[in-house]
């Protein structure tokens, strides 16, 4: 399939009620409002295919940008790839359910993130956070430093509080993440949630929202996940 036989199924797939659904959540025109689920008839007729990727992605409609990411190769995208894909990534959804997912698939993962995490650039920083929590959400314990991992846990728990508002979502699921899928520092991330307490975002005209990881984190403890391991990032 080619770009043009893509985008002409992913419009027909499209509903004006997942669109506004996505408006709602920041996206912008041009988007068809095609449900995530209802890509993956499409997905098994391509497969993975990284240079459809870059031109789905290019396109600048939502739809395509997120079937860019379903699709893509990440072991074939450098670093200048993944930097383009986030500089292009407009709003959460792409920035940390297509950009981040991507990345938390290669071997420069961590070291993007760190960049990312470093930025000061709100979406880039949330994207950087995710990644750590796709990664580990999926991949062994031991393929982490603890130390690292305790340091970050430290940052968050210094800055969260005047974070941009997307980076404290990010960040809140970061100490979630550690609490349930990290055991080396789950007393930890505890300890840490319970310093921070709930976290305000504001979400513009809406009522403020407090998050609280403690809450969460404990209802997987009462499930039995702790230890909880994706067997795929993306699905």
């Amino acid at each position: 399939m080619n770009l043009e036989m893509v985008m002409q199924e992913l419009e027909a797939l499209g509903k004006e009620r997942t669109k506004k659904i996505y408006l709602s959540n920041g996206a912008h025109e041009p988007l068809f409002g095609v449900a995530t689920g209802e890509m993956k008839p499409i997905f098994r007729k391509i497969k993975h295919n990284q240079p459809l990727a870059e031109q789905l992605y290019a396109t600048g409609n939502y739809d395509a940008m997120y079937f860019a990411g379903v699709i893509a190769d990440p072991k074939a995208m450098s670093e200048a790839d993944f930097e383009r894909w986030i500089d292009g990534a407009y709003f959460y959804m792409l920035s940390d359910f297509v950009v981040a997912v991507t990345l938390a698939e290669t071997d420069i993962a961590q070291e993007v993130a760190d960049k990312w995490i470093a930025s000061d650039i709100e979406l880039k920083m949330s994207a950087g956070w995710n990644c750590y929590c796709w990664l580990l959400g999926n991949r062994p314990d031991s393929e982490f430093s603890e130390g690292k991992i305790a340091d970050m846990l430290e940052l968050v728990k210094n800055t969260i509080h005047d974070a941009p508002e997307r980076t404290k979502y990010a960040m809140n699921n970061f100490m979630y993440t550690v609490g349930v899928s990290y055991l080396p520092l789950h007393d930890k991330a505890v300890e840490i949630v319970k310093e921070v307490g709930p976290v305000e975002v504001n979400r513009g005209s809406a009522k403020s929202k407090f998050l609280n990881a403690l809450d969460n984190i404990q209802k997987a403890e009462n499930r039995g996940h702790l230890g909880f391991k994706r067997k795929h990032v993306r699905c």
